[in-house]
């Protein structure tokens, strides 16, 4: 199960009311790619894959594709307003390291290379 904190919903909500096509959702997903060798992406869709998993936040649908599901399985996001900047924070029990800027990560099974971020 993937959690979203109340200001992760607003914030979602958000964007969803400010988009100007139609949002049927957030997309959560790991790609390759960042400091750590996998990184999180988020993005507004108008539905959801037949083989997603759909995880209802209230206001706010999540679609989680198979194969980043279980990566994120168990991961709380929030979203963070503050001094040094606005943006989504996740806590991911699944991740083995995470780099300083916080979107980057790696699992004890994606076999990615350590990095450190610049």
């Amino acid at each position: 199960m993937i959690t979203l904190t109340e200001n992760a919903i607003n914030a979602v909500g958000r964007f969803i009311s400010s988009s100007d096509k139609p949002t049927g959702g957030l997309r959560i997903e790991v790609t390759d790619g960042g400091c750590s060798g996998l990184s999180y992406g988020l993005r507004l869709e108008s539905s959801e894959n037949t083989d997603d998993t759909v995880i209802d936040c209230g206001e706010v649908k999540v679609f989680v594709d198979p194969l980043s599901l279980p990566k994120l399985d168990g991961m709380s996001i929030d979203f963070v307003d503050s001094l040094d900047g606005s943006g989504f924070k996740f806590t991911n029990p699944n991740a083995v390291k995470s780099c300083a800027c916080g979107s980057s990560f790696t699992t004890s099974d994606n076999g990615a290379p350590t990095k450190t971020c610049s």
